[in-house]
């Protein structure tokens, strides 16, 4: 069962080199990873402050360029030890899954999602 941590929170973003700029040369993160998702639209890039176990911002950019003026949370991620137990395990519950199953991104980090209560995402990540 999940318990670990919030592994990250996902930000869409309409330009990833401005919003990388921003939060790494205004705000103080640092620039962690960037990949292409593996669908071949979405960039993704980690942000953090460099500490141990923390929390990683994760913008998102090519899902949505419509945001609204407030800009988007589009998730938060739980870190799980073994996203295929919590996969099978929530599949025999009452939830409802977002994904038809689980994804790759090409640095191996893999993840799901399933909707709560009110529609908000949840990703159930393992790195």
């Amino acid at each position: 069962m999940t318990k670990k941590r919030i592994d990250h929170v996902g930000v869409m973003v309409k330009n990833m080199e401005a919003s990388i700029a921003f939060y790494t040369g205004i705000l103080g993160f640092e620039l962690k990873g960037r990949i292409p998702h593996s669908n071949g639209i979405i960039e993704l890039a980690f942000l953090g402050f460099g500490h141990e176990g923390e929390t990683d911002l994760e913008l998102i950019q090519g899902y949505n360029d419509s945001l609204p003026l407030e800009g988007k949370v589009h998730h938060f991620a739980l870190s799980v030890d073994d996203v295929q137990a919590e996969f099978e395990r929530l599949n025999k519950l009452d939830v409802t899954f977002i994904d038809d199953g689980i994804t790759t991104l090409p640095n191996g980090f893999q993840y799901f999602f399933v909707s709560g209560p009110d529609g908000e995402w949840i990703e159930l990540f393992q790195r």
